[in-house]
């Protein structure tokens, strides 16, 4: 070892140790990691994140307030989250809460029928009586002392639409009688932008409920919602508020609901219709933070180690690591929802291939879990960059949900494909493309946009306005791509670009006019607007990828854009995508590139994707695979003894010139396995839990980069490790 390392090693370990920080000293205060659970707590399922928000008043039996104190005994911070649009609610469905039935406001179909979350639990129209309902649960929860109320996933189904209910809050709403959305675009399009004013002003009378109540009882509650992404929303035909809800008084953030089973919706590319779960994850988060950065509102990010669909063990894990290395792609977001129902993970049964019976979490499967949410309550937010070539972007709107259910006049966007079109080659091609909100462009949204993709064969802008945001920043040097042929049927629903004082068929020709470009232009091609350019292309985005080799020309009028309109420089291609944070290196390598090579990254890393967190001095990244790295020549204080990589969380550190104390906890009935820095290999370890000592499975010293590979039996209670050298 160096000498000058000795020395500095020496030196520190004399300081006392009050002179150290602690890590996770004040843990519970920075809601950085969260979980969210109905059951009572368990020591099977003790995962040691920052809070734990207890779902549902009547949910897993009731006796809500003594499942809040049974988190809240144990040291985390409680908050409450429950369903604004499905949940635990027979008692006011049945007649229980105020002595009426209330199964006629559930969502209907055309054929009559009800959409059910659950038996006696329909997905809801959200009628003033049912949010009287809903605010004796948030005063509850408030009550009980929570300090955050989370009502998540506010959905109206698209194929809904025809209960008496809905029927009522549309004349209340429009002033005119209810249309069945089934037989014109125009009732479709009208039915769906109901939908999401019904469940925005519910969120907004709950909040604004929430925020007053509070602060009545001296207290100041934050409010959430919990969504999936727009994407998915959209794919799936479900309409919910979404982008809009950041500008609403009394919202502070959201939890964006981006795992496996949403990820795992097909998609075309090359003419090929299949999973692509890492590309698919990697554009949800990004929507996310589109929809989220410019408003200044906190973002959770949400991943899931299994998910609600019965799959295998294997299949879960696979899904885990790509999902979860597409949200740690985004350094700007920090703060993550580690998992949902810790229970149906740690005591669930399902298949392992090859076995005629369902099984248990593998004890490896949960070790490499517990090392991966653990390293979320030390994931730093970072400038850095993904590798590649930035500046490019696709335009979203909230109104992609209002064309998907029903179809008309043939016109059908499989698999959301109008809009995967525009992102997914360029995906493919290793560019790390970004995601812009139409609603969010009075928000300098498109301040690091060169090229800016969109197309109204998916989705129709709300205002005016929004065109003139977008034609002052391409006259101000922005590169726009427009595809379209604007003839699907909703080009002609009846909005403000064929009303009043405008008479264009389609809005593209009110953002043209304002561009000096001929309103009626029906070809294609490429115009100068002040200082920025205009690409025309009259394909729908859909044809980029549901043909074979469609991406190509695609791909070439980027790269034309990128390079010689916007001056961007090189438009690099590649299969691979890497980022630092901290110390944490982050790769994903794609299939169905032309590169099909694997990536090869070499230093000094600790693997956090392997349970038995190997030293690697190379790493082989195959493509369609990922991988999840601790650098070590990048460790934070590395003068410091440290855990730098764990399945369980560490609190209570004590450093001394010869020794390193702390408290290791995690579920019980699960393995630790964890690497500690260390000045010189240790002469003697000892782990114990308040039963006595423990057995200790593997102790490994790796001269090279000075650190013990420690693996023993986990305990929620608290395992205390002493190591002297």
């Amino acid at each position: 070892m160096n000498k000058n390392i000795i020395f500095r090693w020496l030196v520190l370990a004399a300081m006392p140790a009050a002179m150290y920080p602690l890590k996770h000293a004040s843990a519970q205060s920075l809601q950085k990691t969260s979980f969210q659970a109905s059951a009572p707590f368990s020591p099977d399922f003790d995962i040691r994140a920052d809070v734990a928000m207890v779902y549902g008043i009547n949910d897993d039996g009731g006796e809500f307030e003594k499942r809040v104190k049974g988190y809240r005994d144990k040291g985390y911070e409680v908050q409450f989250m429950t369903g604004i649009a499905w949940g635990q609610y027979k008692d006011y469905f049945l007649g229980e809460w105020d002595g009426k039935k209330h199964l006629d406001e559930g969502q209907m179909m055309q054929n009559g029928q009800t959409i059910w979350h659950g038996e006696n639990v329909p997905y809801i129209v959200p009628t003033a009586n049912f949010l009287s309902y809903m605010k004796t649960h948030v005063k509850r929860a408030i009550d009980a002392g929570v300090t955050a109320i989370y009502l998540e996933e506010p959905e109206f189904w698209a194929r809904a639409g025809y209960s008496e209910t809905f029927k009522q809050a549309w004349q209340k709403h429009y002033g005119f009688p209810w249309m069945a959305q089934h037989e014109s675009p125009e009732a479709t399009y009208l039915s769906s932008k109901l939908k999401y004013q019904l469940y925005f002003d519910a969120l907004k009378e709950i909040f604004t409920y929430v925020k007053s109540y509070s602060k009545s009882v001296g207290r100041s509650v934050k409010c959430y919602v919990p969504t999936h992404s727009l994407l998915n929303y959209s794919a799936w035909q479900i309409v919910s508020p979404e982008a809009s809800l950041a500008n609403l008084d009394g919202m502070d953030g959201y939890i964006a609901q981006v795992w496996t089973g949403t990820s795992r919706e097909p998609l075309y590319y090359n003419g090929i219709k299949k999973e692509r779960v890492f590309e698919n994850a990697f554009l949800e988060y990004g929507s996310m933070v589109s929809m989220t950065a410019p408003t200044g509102r906190r973002i959770y990010f949400l991943t899931d180690p299994i998910e609600d669909w019965q799959r295998s063990w294997d299949d879960y894990k696979l899904n885990y690591q790509a999902t979860f290395t597409a949200q740690l792609l985004y350094p700007t977001v920090n703060r993550y929802e580690v998992m949902p129902w810790p229970n149906r993970i740690y005591k669930g049964k399902f298949k392992v291939e090859g076995m005629a019976d369902k099984q248990p979490i593998a004890p490896a499967y949960a070790t490499q879990m517990q090392v991966m949410i653990n390293s979320l309550n030390s994931m730093p937010q970072s400038d850095n960059k993904l590798n590649g070539s930035h500046g490019i972007s696709v335009l979203l709107s909230n109104s992609m949900m209002f064309q998907r259910y029903p179809t008309h006049k043939g016109y059908e966007d499989p698999q959301l494909s109008n809009f995967y079109g525009m992102a997914v080659p360029l995906l493919k091609h290793g560019v790390p493309v970004s995601t812009v909100h139409m609603e969010n462009l009075a928000g300098n949204a498109l301040k690091d946009t060169k090229v800016l993709v969109m197309s109204y064969a998916n989705m129709k802008p709300s205002s005016a306005s929004e065109h003139k945001l977008l034609a002052d920043w391409i006259k101000a040097g922005g590169v726009l791509l427009y595809y379209g042929q604007d003839n699907d049927p909703f080009q002609q629903v009846k909005e403000w670009w064929n009303t009043g004082e405008n008479k264009y068929n389609a809005p593209s020709e009110h953002l043209f006019k304002l561009l000096g470009i001929n309103s009626e232009v029906k070809k294609d091609g490429m115009f100068k607007v002040g200082k920025g350019t205009v690409y025309i292309t009259r394909e729908d985005p859909k044809d980029i990828i549901m043909t074979g080799n469609g991406h190509q020309t695609f791909m070439a009028t980027v790269k034309q854009a990128y390079e010689t309109s916007a001056k961007a420089g090189k438009l690099l291609f590649k299969n691979n995508f890497v980022l630092e944070r901290g110390p944490y290196t982050i790769a994903a390598v794609l299939d169905e590139s032309a590169d099909s090579k694997p990536l090869e990254l070499n230093g000094h890393f600790i693997d956090l994707f392997d349970p038995q967190l190997p030293v690697v001095y190379k790493k082989i990244i195959k493509p369609n695979t990922q991988a999840y790295l601790y650098d070590l020549k990048r460790i934070p204080g590395k003068q410091q003894t440290q855990v730098l990589a764990s399945a369980a969380r560490v609190t209570d550190e004590q450093r001394g010139k010869k020794y390193y104390k702390f408290i290791a906890k995690s579920p019980d009935k699960t393995i630790n396995s964890m690497r500690i820095l260390l000045p010189n290999k240790p002469l003697a370890i000892k782990v114990a839990n308040a039963d006595g000592a423990l057995k200790i499975n593997r102790s490994d010293w790796d001269a090279a980069s000075h650190t013990l590979l420690l693996s023993f039996d986990n305990f929620s209670q608290g395992v205390n490790v002493e190591l002297n050298w």
